[in-house]
C-alpha cells in the first residue's frame, strides 16, 4: 500500500516509514544525544541541514516523530516543538514580520489571546479578533497587511466548530497563510489540511501523546513553510527532545483506538449531563442543539473527547462540583487515557481578563471535561454525585 494512500489508523502505527521488510527494530530507536561524530571537516559542512549535526538542528528520533504525525495529519511535512505554545509562538514570529497583520477567531485557547495581545505587539504585529464561524466579519477585518487567518477547532472551551471550507476559501482569496489550533479535534477526528488550511497545529502534549508524561507541540503542511519553520526554530532553539520525540512515537501508535473510545465515552457524558436539572446547558459538537452540529457531523468523525457544561448555579458551584468528582482528577491539560476535570477561568483562560472572557462565552459556570477510556457508566455516576453539591449549603462549624 502507497503511503499517501493509509488511513489515519494505519499511519498513526506506522508513521511514515514503508511497509516492508527489514532486519531491524520494531521500535524505533531512540538518539540520546546532543551531536553527533563526523569523519573530517568536509563531511561537518554537509551534514549541517540534516538531522545528524546537532539535536538542536534535528535528530533522527525527532525527524521520525515528525514523519508520523505528518502521516497521520496527511500533509507533506510536521515540525516538532517544544510545548504546543513554543509551536504557536516559533510558527507566528517564523512567518510574520513588523507590521504584519493577523485575523484571529476571538474563541481560542487564553495562552494564544495573551501572545496576540500582549507579546506580538512589541514587535509591532497587530491581531483583530473576530466572531467564529462570521466570515464576512472576518473578511472586513483583512488589509492589504494581513498575513495570517488564525484558527482554533474545537475551540477550548465552548468546542464552537469552524467551517474548514469557508475559512480555507477566505484565507485563498486574499492570499494568506490559514493556521489552526487542531488539538481537541485530533487527525482521526478532522484533518483540516485536506480542506485546504495551510497549517495544523497540535498540541502533542495532549491527544497526540495520549498519558500525560510528555510536554510538545506539531505544526504540520507544506515541505515549504516548514523549511521556514525549521530555520525558527534552530535558531530560537524551541526543539523537541530526543526521548520526548520517542514517547510521542509511542503515543500516536494507540491515538486511533484511545480516540475512539473517548469519543463514546464523551458524547454518553455529553447527553447524561444534557438531561440533567442542575446542568444549564452543555457543549458539545456532536448533540443536535449545538450552534454548529451540522458543520461538526460534516467534517468530523468523532465530537472529540472534550465536554463543556455550565452548572444551574454560580461559580463556586461549578468549584465545588470539580471538587467533589473522584474519577475525573481536578487537573489541568487534557486528552490522556484519565478523564481530567477543570475549570476554564482558574486555568485554561485564567491569564485574560474577565472582559475579554466574557466576550469569548467563558464563565464561571463552565467545569471542563477531557473524558478518557474509563468506564462511561463510571464516570457518569461519578459526575451524577458529583451534581448533588450543586446548590448545597456547606457546613458551618458550630462553637
Amino acid at each position: 500500500m502507497k503511503r499517501k494512500n493509509r488511513r489515519p489508523e494505519t499511519a498513526a502505527v506506522h508513521g511514515g516509514s514503508e511497509l516492508k521488510k527489514k532486519n531491524g527494530p520494531v521500535g524505533t530507536p531512540i538518539f540520546q544525544t546532543s551531536t553527533f561524530e563526523v569523519t573530517d571537516n568536509d563531511e561537518q559542512q554537509r551534514v549541517t541541514t540534516t538531522d545528524r549535526y546537532y539535536t538542536r538542528w534535528g535528530n533522527p528520533t525527532i525527524t521520525a516523530a515528525e514523519e508520523a504525525v505528518a502521516a497521520v495529519e496527511g500533509t507533506e511535512a510536521a515540525r516538532t516543538f517544544a510545548s504546543g505554545m513554543g509551536a504557536i509562538t516559533c510558527t507566528i514570529l517564523g512567518l510574520l514580520r513588523t507590521g504584519d497583520h493577523i485575523v484571529a477567531q476571538r474563541d481560542v485557547y487564553g495562552g494564544v489571546v495573551k501572545f496576540f495581545s500582549e507579546w506580538l505587539p512589541r514587535v509591532g504585529i497587530e491581531t483583530t479578533f473576530v466572531d467564529t464561524n462570521d466570515f464576512s466579519q472576518a473578511e472586513r477585518a483583512i488589509r492589504a497587511n494581513t498575513k495570517m487567518l488564525y484558527l482554533e477547532s474545537p475551540t477550548n472551551p465552548s468546542l464552537r466548530v469552524v467551517d474548514f471550507k469557508k475559512a480555507a476559501a477566505l484565507a485563498r482569496a486574499h492570499k494568506v497563510i490559514s493556521m489552526i489550533d487542531s488539538t481537541f479535534g485530533t487527525p482521526i477526528n478532522q484533518r483540516p489540511a485536506e480542506y485546504g488550511i495551510d497549517l495544523v497545529m497540535h498540541s502533542g502534549t495532549k491527544y497526540l501523546s495520549g498519558h500525560a508524561d510528555l510536554t510538545c507541540g506539531v505544526v504540520c503542511g507544506s515541505q515549504e513553510l516548514m523549511e521556514q519553520l525549521w530555520e525558527t526554530r534552530t535558531t530560537l532553539g524551541n526543539c523537541m527532545d530526543p526521548h520526548a520525540a520517542w514517547m510521542l512515537i509511542r503515543g500516536l501508535k494507540t491515538l486511533a483506538v484511545r480516540v475512539a473510545r473517548q469519543n463514546e465515552n464523551a458524547l454518553r457524558v455529553a447527553e447524561f449531563l444534557e438531561q440533567h436539572a442542575k446542568v444549564r446547558r452543555v457543549h458539545y459538537p456532536w448533540l443536535k442543539n449545538h450552534s454548529e452540529y451540522a458543520i461538526a457531523r460534516e467534517q468530523m468523525s468523532g465530537g472529540s473527547g472534550m465536554v463543556t457544561f455550565e452548572v444551574e448555579g454560580t461559580g463556586e458551584d461549578a468549584r465545588r462540583v470539580s471538587e467533589a468528582m473522584r474519577l475525573f482528577t481536578l487537573a489541568t491539560s487534557l486528552g490522556g487515557v484519565e478523564s481530567l476535570v477543570s475549570i476554564p477561568v482558574l486555568t485554561s483562560h485564567a491569564m485574560i481578563s474577565p472582559e475579554q472572557r466574557k466576550e469569548m462565552g467563558v464563565t464561571e459556570q463552565m467545569v471542563r471535561l477531557s473524558v478518557g477510556i474509563e468506564s462511561a457508566e463510571d464516570l457518569i455516576a461519578d459526575l451524577a454525585l458529583a451534581l448533588e453539591s450543586v446548590g448545597a449549603r456547606q457546613s458551618v462549624p458550630v462553637g
